[in-house]
């Protein structure tokens, strides 16, 4: 049974740290590189990684740039093409140890929207994608319901970390999933070690309103060839599940799997359901193009 491995790699320039899984005797299908959401790290993709451990599949997860433990973001530029270009960069380093040459591409939020603008490109070894609940389409007030929980960065009083850490674990709580105390709290723990001083929270922030012009119109779905499964949760309160109904009318062949009772992270908060969701498509993803 393969382990989840920790460690720190130079992607495209840009210093990140995996997560990954990489049997011996991987099965004969794509590896899955899965990409997080904002302001989140590769750590939200633990409890699937734990669902894959039995299933002989290569799996990675990464922190995107100006995230978790990876660089920062260049603040001169715009985002979207910074993360592109990281996201080009991995997928070409992992798509050379693949057991099939090539990999799906799962996205949560923000990695979903950087997931379907690679696969835009056409000329990427990618043999699916997996959006979930993806940012650019029905954004809700996803940056506004961050922002004011995350009130704290105005005060002009200095706080102790823990006050800190224990605000945005409840605004991660409380946005991220439906069940809110049933996140466990090795997660929510890992999610605000990333995020645990007010100058974080500001850094965050920042980005947030740097990206909100950036994610009015990001996408030509058109140009998506191919498979998609779209995974999101029926409770999303940051991003609506009726975004979903442009992909499905722009993408031939896509598909959509709504989760009952789940919310904007449902490889959190419903691991089980996404680990099968993805070991079908995985097992034939042109299956569903």
């Amino acid at each position: 049974m393969s382990s989840i491995a920790e460690r720190e790699v130079q992607v495209g320039g840009v210093r990140t740290r995996l997560l990954e899984l990489r049997p011996g005797d991987a099965a004969e299908s794509p590896a899955l590189l899965l990409l997080h959401g904002f302001s989140d790290s590769a750590d939200t993709w633990r409890p699937l990684l734990e669902r894959l451990r039995h299933s002989r599949r290569t799996a990675v997860a990464v922190d995107l740039p100006g995230f978790g433990r990876a660089d920062r973001l260049d603040r001169d530029a715009e985002i979207l093409p910074q993360l592109d270009r990281f996201a080009t960069a991995a997928i070409e380093r992992e798509a050379t140890s693949s057991p099939t040459g090539d990999l799906i591409l799962v996205g949560n939020s923000l990695g979903g929207c950087v997931a379907m603008r690679a696969a835009e490109r056409g000329d990427l070894p990618i043999a699916g994608i997996v959006p979930i609940a993806p940012a650019g389409l029905d954004m809700a007030g996803w940056f506004a319901a961050i922002e004011g929980a995350w009130a704290i960065q105005r005060s002009p009083l200095p706080l102790p970390d823990a006050a800190i850490r224990g605000l945005v674990g409840e605004t991660y709580r409380r946005l991220a999933a439906h069940r809110s105390r049933a996140l466990p709290a090795a997660q929510v723990a890992a999610f605000t070690s990333h995020v645990s001083t007010k100058r974080d929270v500001v850094r965050i922030l920042g980005t947030g309103r740097r990206l909100r012009g950036e994610l009015r119109n990001p996408f030509a779905l058109e140009r998506i060839r191919c498979p998609v499964l779209v995974i999101w949760g029926e409770r999303d309160r940051m991003v609506f599940p009726a975004g979903a109904q442009r992909i499905l009318e722009e993408v031939p062949g896509s598909r959509l799997e709504l989760i009952p009772d789940c919310g904007h992270c449902p490889q959190v908060e419903c691991p089980d359901r996404v680990a099968a969701l993805l070991h079908e498509f995985t097992a034939r993803p042109r299956a569903h193009a």
